[in-house]
């Protein structure tokens, strides 16, 4: 009786360490003990694997340091596939020290101050960006775009705000 009630006993703790394996890792990778986010929008989009032209021109531009504080910032990220859309030697003209301005411009035009969850964005139709300019927001057949450029994802939490994913690069006017 001994043996079966300690074979049931480690059974049991099997089964819930087991259990454990199957909790999303973006949970475990983004929230701490206590459930609150512990990575800002920085490390999030980095840890995405998607953003590695966004997270090389926010280095060039100087504005790391700036999205990894406080915020809170509401990000409309292009993927790496939507820098890919750019005419061919843009990206890289952006990237060099002397456009550190143009290129800062156009990634502050990405940004929103506050965090601006799906559910508000699809009340606006427009957003004043970090930039100082406003981006253009329009729903359509269940369908949202900023200046143009379709949200394809929405609602992804940091700790200092939210990434809502864009298929295209937007610029300021």
């Amino acid at each position: 009786m001994q043996i079966m009630r300690s074979l049931r006993t480690s059974l049991a703790t099997v089964a819930a360490v087991g259990a454990l394996a199957f909790v999303p890792t973006t949970f475990a990778d983004h929230h701490g003990k206590d459930g609150a986010m512990k990575k800002d929008i920085v490390d999030t989009a980095v840890a995405a694997g998607d953003f590695k032209t966004l997270a090389t021109a926010l280095q060039a531009a100087g504005l790391v340091e700036t999205l990894k504080g406080p915020g809170p910032f509401t990000v409309f990220a292009p993927t790496d596939a939507a820098f890919a859309k750019l005419p061919a030697g843009t990206l890289d003209s952006l990237l060099k020290p002397e456009n550190k301005a143009k290129l800062a411009s156009i990634l502050t035009y990405h940004v929103v101050p506050g965090k601006v969850k799906a559910a508000d964005v699809v009340k606006l139709t427009s957003a004043k960006t970090v930039n100082g300019q406003a981006v253009a927001i329009k729903v359509a057949d269940g369908k949202v775009t900023v200046d143009g450029a379709n949200v394809v994802k929405t609602d992804i939490g940091a700790s200092n705000g939210v990434i809502h994913v864009i298929d295209a690069v937007i610029l300021p006017k």
